[in-house]
């Protein structure tokens, strides 16, 4: 869940909403090394469930929050679990 959050938590932060979209290798940046498999795991389950949009551009693979969801991803970053 610490895993959900955080992503949810640095994407929201940095206004990465529908058209404004990141590399996935800038998403995992600044999490400790060790945990970085279990972040992109994440990614993909986020993408999965909607949360996230992704797409290709430039070659690599570009996500941003679903500007649909937003209310639920609030509630996922203020939950205290």
């Amino acid at each position: 869940m610490f895993v959900r959050k955080a992503i949810l938590k640095k994407l929201f932060k940095h206004r990465f909403i529908g058209g404004r979209h990141t590399e996935l290798r800038n998403v995992v940046k600044g999490f400790p090394p060790n945990l970085i498999k279990e972040f992109k795991e994440e990614v993909k389950n986020l993408i999965r469930e909607g949360f996230l949009i992704s797409k290709i551009s430039t070659g690599e693979i570009h996500v941003s929050l679903n500007p649909r969801m937003l209310d639920e991803i609030r509630k996922e970053i203020s939950s205290d679990t």
